[in-house]
């Protein structure tokens, strides 16, 4: 797997600015990336990161770098806990979520609308993602905003100024490893 696409699709994440971030990754052989991703997760255990691939399909890869201790966090909102559980994910911890979401990603080639939630996004952007059927939204970024455009606005372009900075750090040699935050 390219570094370089981890660090274009994942800086916010790779630098504790945000829980996760799901990406596409070319995928020739199954193998080699199941391989290449042992490898990664072993370089960022001790960043408090994790990557597993979520959907496989012709030759791509759909994978998930995130932060399990700020997932379990996000996960325990009250507005993210009641969308979840009427999505079918009552009573299920962090890692059978993560199972869960894996699972309907799976089932469809469309994305499950609580995915936000599992992407830092606001449960009130998700919920009105959902209400709303994706239409009437105040303003779209990096994903469609129906709560507090101003804060999602600023958070946007903290976004894009990591990922310029990380491109050019990595860029310039810098390991991913290196670039990942620790977060505690």
């Amino acid at each position: 797997m390219p570094e370089d696409l981890l660090v274009e699709c994942c800086a916010p994440t790779l630098a504790g600015l945000k829980t996760g971030s799901l990406f596409a990754c070319p995928c020739p052989d199954r193998q080699e990336l199941v391989r290449d991703l042992r490898g990664l997760n072993r370089r960022l255990q001790g960043r408090g990161l994790r990557i597993l691939p979520m959907r496989y399909s012709d030759s791509r890869a759909l994978l998930y770098l995130f932060r399990p201790a700020r997932l379990s966090q996000d996960l325990q909102n009250d507005a993210a806990r009641s969308i979840l559980d009427r999505a079918g994910y009552a009573g299920l911890g962090t890692d059978a979520s993560v199972l869960r979401l894996m699972h309907r990603l799976r089932e469809s080639d469309s994305f499950p609308h609580e995915v936000g939630l599992f992407l830092s996004y606001p449960p009130e952007d998700v919920l009105g993602f959902i209400v709303n059927k994706a239409k009437n939204y105040k303003f779209i970024g990096t994903w469609k905003v129906y709560g507090d455009e101003n804060a999602a606005r600023r958070t946007f372009e903290q976004y894009r100024k990591c990922t310029d900075s990380y491109r050019r750090q990595h860029s310039a040699g810098i390991p991913v490893e290196r670039l990942a935050v620790p977060v505690t």
